[in-house]
């Protein structure tokens, strides 16, 4: 028969008792909390990284407007023919996805991944440029993408937090069907981004207007390589914050859009080149 216990005796056991049930029972509240929390981080992540699916239609024509500010492509493969704004021939355009029933308009800032936007919520004087050519060659638009920091007065900043090429067919999130990097010579500000074919061998070539400092800016001339894009120096000099602008090669390279009627699919010209490749002397 056991022994009885006394009020005091109860007492000291229940409040040693107590004590190790709390910190017991308040890690238990951490853990499931925590647990918690990682799911919800998780399934936000996954709802937000589940974007629109690109369509399956074969590659379509791909052709500018005379004033080499717009380009006419069926981005997103759903067979439908979309249009590229870019009115100041910079890297800060648009894409005007045609649909059944309405009209989308998504800007090249609005391209960015979510961790590509979180790893910049701290810095300041961030800024997005992005173009549009089939730089693989196999008919689809592709989107070139630079996220960087901008200049302290005259003196550069070396933060690129994004440097990628997203392939075609692209959704209508801008979001790739693969993606590979941007191999840069210098992480500076991205000032201006273009694409041209100047060579005309059906493989667009990437400009790439970086700060060289004190106010100027050097060209980087980027082409197709191991699955990505490497930027060469150009050789062209340096350039004032927009020069860039009286340099014609661009969407025009692509072919000019011809219509037989304003409802009608536009077949393409293209003028016999006659300028030098982007490796060679400056162009004016």
């Amino acid at each position: 028969m056991a022994e009885p216990v006394s009020p005091q005796q109860a007492s000291v056991s229940g409040v040693f008792t107590a004590r190790l049930r709390r910190p017991y029972i308040r890690g238990r509240r951490r853990l499931v909390l925590g647990t918690g929390a990682a799911l919800a981080a998780v399934a936000t992540t996954l709802v937000l990284c589940s974007g629109p699916e690109p369509g399956g239609h074969a590659p379509t024509v791909v052709c500018s407007d005379t004033d080499n500010t717009s380009l006419t492509a069926d981005v997103d493969a759903d067979g439908r023919l979309d249009e590229i704004h870019d009115p100041d021939r910079s890297g800060q355009g648009s894409v005007l996805f045609s649909r059944a029933d309405d009209r989308v308009e998504v800007g090249v800032g609005e391209a960015l991944g979510v961790w590509q936007r979180a790893r910049g919520l701290l810095t300041s004087d961030l800024e997005t440029r992005g173009t549009f050519g089939d730089f693989d060659g196999d008919g689809y638009l592709d989107l070139a993408l630079f996220r960087s920091q901008k200049d302290i007065g005259d003196s550069p900043r070396s933060n690129l937090l994004v440097h990628e090429v997203r392939y075609g067919p692209l959704a209508r999130d801008l979001s790739g069907s693969r993606s590979g990097t941007i191999r840069v010579q210098v992480s500076f500000f991205v000032a201006a981004v273009r694409a041209t074919d100047e060579d005309q061998d059906g493989r667009a070539e990437l400009h790439v207007f970086q700060s060289a400092g004190d106010g100027g800016y050097l060209e980087y001339v980027g082409r197709q390589q191991d699955g990505g894009l490497t930027l060469s120096e150009a050789g062209t000099g340096y350039y004032g914050r927009g020069d860039w602008d009286e340099l014609q090669p661009g969407w025009s390279d692509f072919g000019t859009c011809v219509y037989t009627s304003p409802e009608s699919t536009p077949s393409v010209r293209r003028e016999p080149s006659d300028v030098t490749p982007a490796s060679g002397a400056r162009r004016g």
